[in-house]
């Protein structure tokens, strides 16, 4: 990754680099240098029932149901203990974005809506400064459950089955149809000046003169992107164009992209399309496997010879 650690302009005829590596990224970015990393975009494990540091995506599938975590509805899988988790999990993690990040360069991090405070708290601590809270739009299918068919369940008389059915009147448990999800837009301190950072590190200013979705208006806070229908096997991937969109906006040409949470490549096929290195670190040897596969393959239609695996 060498060529990472030089400036943007210098690089003008160097073939894009794309790296990613079936390891633990607490462990894989410890070997990269400092101020090397332009832009990082992520989506982290949100620590709900499973789905942590401890990642099986074959255990998960057979947990894991429309509307469904294990035997419970969704909107009853709630713990106070999950938000904690994700801090402690994410707080190392952090602290070693902030130590390869460019100064200016940005951080965005895909987060649950309901532990987006966790994730830009534990940003934060790292030394991030929490710019803004973007929004991924889509639609999505309703998750709330009616409670009818735990009542008719219980061992009670029916004149109080029915009384209680009255009186719930149809409610459900606390979900509204979920319409997008959570980016938080967080920024590593500048060195002087707008201007100054970015002669010295082309980062810190964001480029809005060609945004990728929807071209002719100027880039806002909700970007409307639908679900991917191929995931490749990841129970969250994101859409590809929706990633090219914020790779356009918030770094600049051959700037290095760093994936911590890789899953299935979708970053790393992003940033090769936008013309950026890429980083990546992907813990499941399957899934790693998968993404590697996308990667080559990306590389291959740019017509980028130049890939490390």
């Amino acid at each position: 990754m060498k060529n990472a650690t030089t400036p943007n302009h210098a690089k003008q005829n160097i073939a894009i680099q794309a790296t990613l590596e079936n390891v633990d990224c607490r462990d894989g970015m410890k070997q990269l240098k400092e101020n090397v990393v332009s832009l990082i975009l992520t989506d982290p494990p949100y620590f709900i029932d499973g789905m942590g540091d401890d990642w099986d995506t074959q255990k998960l599938k057979k947990r894991v149901k429309p509307g469904v975590i294990g035997s419970l509805p969704a909107g009853m899988k709630f713990s106070v203990k999950q938000g904690r988790e994700l801090q402690k999990f994410l707080t190392p993690v952090a602290h070693e974005w902030m130590r390869v990040i460019r100064p200016g360069g940005f951080c965005l991090v895909f987060s649950q809506n309901r532990l987006g405070h966790r994730t830009a708290i534990t940003l934060e601590d790292a030394g991030f400064e929490i710019r803004d809270v973007l929004m991924w739009r889509y639609e999505g299918q309703a998750k709330a459950f009616s409670q009818d068919h735990f009542i008719r369940k219980r061992k009670i008389a029916t004149e109080e089955k029915d009384r209680l059915l009255q009186k719930l009147g149809g409610r459900k448990t606390p979900q509204l149809k979920p319409q997008g999800e959570m980016i938080i837009l967080a920024q590593a301190p500048r060195e002087g000046t707008f201007v100054d950072n970015w002669d010295k590190w082309e980062t810190g200013l964001i480029d809005v003169n060609n945004p990728v979705i929807n071209p002719t208006q100027f880039p806002g806070t909700v970007i409307q992107s639908k679900k991917p229908k191929e995931r490749y096997g990841h129970m969250t991937a994101k859409p590809v164009d929706l990633l090219q969109h914020l790779i356009r906006i918030f770094s600049a040409p051959r700037a290095l992209v760093l994936d911590a949470f890789a899953g299935s490549g979708s970053t790393g096929v992003a940033a090769i399309l936008e013309g950026r290195n890429f980083i990546g670190y992907e813990i499941e040897p399957e899934m790693a496997t998968r993404a590697q596969e996308r990667i080559k393959a990306a590389l291959h239609e740019q017509q980028s010879p130049n890939i490390i695996m």
